[in-house]
């Protein structure tokens, strides 16, 4: 037996006071609606309403029923109202993760003007290099950049930026200006811990492929703090352009390799698999794409 479904039979006869009423307006046949009514009386192991060909009255186990049932079935209603509106608007707590730099750089801003635009969602937003699991964790979502190691999740591209090879005037002058990739083995390399290639380079020209071992006495699991270390003219850095743009513009730091490039790497939004995605998921997602691409961190992906 359906239980709710019967209970909901119940309480429309009641309200309606007619059987006939009741059939129609849940679009049941009589007799159906009479099944539904006769299974649960016989679940509750007694009589709920007193029918005769004209009228139809409550015993007292169904009037106990009937008030203890209708509140709870107006707040399952009402429950369902606002799962299904979930759903459809964007509402409610949104945990994201993100990494650090990106995060207070570019991120920032745009959940700021998110959250002008959508005041009905709140952003619990954590900010770590570190790839957070995101089922086990509770996350609804992250903000990755690189390669992704987890194929159990939904990936959404949101745009891409290159690794550029750069480093300050003073370290050059004191240690000397490497001409090719393959000279950063006679230098000191600021090293990214959650690098995808270790501490392996990746060089292109052309056709030409080009791999590079590389060493340093600094190992860092943020970009910042590497990007510190080559300010002050601690050695050589491989670091998004969105980190080092401004730099190099200003001359703090010296791209090197002109006539190379390192591989353009990808920015993802990625959540759990699930037959339907929260609206707010969608939202910020697609706000994450719109934005990006306006401030010039991203491009269109395929």
């Amino acid at each position: 037996m359906d239980i709710l479904r019967a209970l909901q039979a119940f309480v429309k006869i009641v309200e309606l006071g007619s059987l006939t009423a009741a059939a129609e307006r849940l679009e049941l046949s009589r007799s159906a609606l009479t099944k539904h009514l006769a299974a649960l009386e016989r679940h509750y192991g007694t009589r709920l309403l007193q029918r005769t060909t004209r009228t139809l009255s409550l015993t007292e186990a169904g009037r106990t029923l009937h008030e203890g049932i209708v509140p709870l079935l107006g707040d399952l209603e009402a429950l369902e109202h606002r799962l299904q509106e979930g759903h459809e608007r964007p509402r409610g707590r949104l945990r994201v993760s993100a990494p650090l730099t990106f995060g207070v750089r570019h991120l920032a801003p745009l959940v700021s003007s998110f959250l002008h635009e959508y005041p009905d969602v709140a952003i619990d937003l954590e900010l770590s290099d570190r790839q957070v699991r995101l089922v086990e964790e509770g996350f609804d979502l992250a903000v990755r950049i690189g390669d992704l190691s987890d194929s159990s999740l939904v990936a959404q591209p949101l745009g891409a930026v290159e690794l550029h090879v750069c480093a300050a005037p003073a370290y050059l002058q004191r240690h000397g200006r490497p001409d090719q990739p393959s000279d950063l083995g006679q230098h000191r390399c600021l090293l990214y811990s959650y690098a995808s290639d270790g501490d392996t380079w990746l060089f292109q020209r052309g056709e030409e492929l080009l791999q590079v071992k590389v060493a340093g006495h600094l190992r860092a699991n943020n970009g910042s703090v590497l990007h510190r270390a080559a300010l002050d003219g601690h050695g050589i850095i491989r670091q998004p352009d969105f980190l080092v743009d401004e730099d190099i513009a200003a001359g703090r730091l010296e791209r090197l390799f002109a006539a190379w490039h390192t591989q353009a790497i990808t920015i993802h939004a990625v959540y759990p698999h699930r037959r339907l995605v929260p609206a707010k998921v969608r939202v910020f997602i697609a706000w994450l794409q719109r934005h990006l691409v306006a401030s010039g961190h991203g491009e269109t992906l395929p």
